[in-house]
């Protein structure tokens, strides 16, 4: 029996699973010649992926009627609605095809665009029915007043254009039940304080464009009770300010190129992983601040003041059991100083044990630092030091061999190079 025949005698659940699996609506059509069982299979797929640039197609009016046409033509509803757009000329057309995404109950709905384009208000009109919402380099209409997205758990939203700073607090105010959010700020967006205000959400992905140079304030405030996972950055400008506890916070990213007040660790207090990159030691979290449940702390190693960061979290995490640096981003400034701390942190004799270090280069500072915490870190079981491929296979051995003799210390600890 040849392979399609065989493909036939498939459930059609099975088969429109098939279907869906294909890379864009176009493909999934394409199927309807291969036999009469197929031929109407194509209009009961729950997804539809509809990308003008798939196999260089040139003409976009052909896209457009088959978009069109297809749309109409489907007759089961559409979980799942894809559009990558390149041409310019088919920003237009996009208007359209939302208000018949909305017909078709859509729950999913992606629109990824190349050029820029004003997507209408008819969005708004179907926030009834979606679960999830991804934007990307589109421009948002005002409106007199939001619907409430009643039913939207994920929402992203990169290099979008904003009507201003109330709608998008308008915006997030009406996704009541929202528990995944995805902001990447552009230039320009019209925007400067992105307030997040949601008492639902659990996962936040804040950043905001490096080149940014708005003039004044430019920063997110977060309100947002239920976070378990919050990963901010900003370069150059910027501030977060966190308005109120996260007791469930379980990981957080925060890095922030920039002097600014406004970004405290004191709200992280919950937090069980964190990886930190902050130019500042001092203000980083205030005194009497204490990490519990700190289990993995990963610090970038290009700020000037990263050693006394490290000094500071490993004083006031107890319970710190998994140690890494990692050199994340270029930045150009004097090197650290490191001082032998006159008593040993409480989280090296009794928790820590496990350190890994990428980018070690074997600098005065890097070596005195790894030795003190080798020499005192009583409950270590592995040190995974990793050298820059760039290095000097010389200049390599002898860091390995001034590490080996402080690791003599530590017979209980393995120590691995790479």
């Amino acid at each position: 029996m040849p392979p399609v025949d065989r493909i036939c005698h498939l459930p059609d659940a099975l088969l429109l699973r098939i279907l869906s699996e294909l890379p864009t609506a176009k493909d999934v059509v394409a199927t309807m010649v291969l036999s009469k069982r197929w031929e109407p299979l194509w209009k009961s797929v729950s997804k539809l992926v509809y990308d003008d640039s798939y196999r260089n197609i040139d003409d976009v009016g052909r896209f457009t009627r088959f978009v069109d046409r297809s749309l109409i033509l489907h007759e089961a509803p559409v979980e799942t609605l894809h559009f990558k757009l390149t041409q310019k000329s088919l920003a237009v057309d996009i208007g359209v095809w939302i208000a018949i995404a909305v017909k078709c109950s859509v729950r999913d709905l992606v629109i990824d665009i190349d050029c820029p384009a004003i997507l209408p208000r008819s969005l708004y009109r179907g926030s009834k029915m979606l679960v999830s919402l991804k934007l990307k380099s589109a421009t948002l209409m005002d409106v007199s007043s939001l619907p409430s997205f009643l039913t939207l758990k994920t929402l992203s939203l990169v290099s979008v254009k904003y009507p201003g700073d109330e709608f998008v607090r308008q915006l997030l105010s009406s996704c009541h039940v929202l528990e995944d959010l995805v902001v990447e700020q552009c230039l320009h967006d019209n925007v400067t304080i992105f307030t997040v205000k949601v008492p639902s959400l659990k996962s936040a992905l804040l950043h905001k464009s490096a080149g940014r140079s708005t003039e004044g304030e430019d920063g997110f405030v977060i309100d947002a009770p239920s976070l378990e996972y919050l990963d901010i950055f900003y370069n150059k400008v910027g501030f977060c300010v966190i308005e109120n506890d996260m007791p469930n916070l379980v990981k957080a990213d925060v890095v922030v190129s920039y002097s600014s007040p406004g970004v405290t660790l004191s709200s992280f207090t919950s937090a069980k992983r964190l990886f930190i990159c902050l130019p500042n030691s001092k203000d980083a979290y205030s005194v009497g601040t204490v990490f519990h449940r700190l289990v993995h702390l990963r610090i970038c190693t290009c700020e000037t003041e990263w050693l006394n960061l490290l000094m500071r979290l490993l004083n006031d995490s107890p319970n710190l059991r998994h140690l890494k640096f990692q050199k994340c981003h270029e930045i150009e400034g004097t090197r650290p100083c490191w001082n032998d701390p006159s008593s040993v942190p409480e989280c090296l004799s009794s928790s820590l044990e496990t350190l890994e270090w990428v980018g070690y280069q074997g600098s005065k500072e890097e070596k005195e630092v790894a030795t003190f915490i080798l020499r005192t870190g009583s409950c270590l079981k592995k040190v995974t030091i990793i050298t820059p491929k760039s290095s000097d296979s010389d200049k390599k051995l002898e860091m390995l061999r001034e590490l080996s003799l402080s690791f003599r210390r530590s017979p209980t600890c393995q120590l691995v190079f790479d």
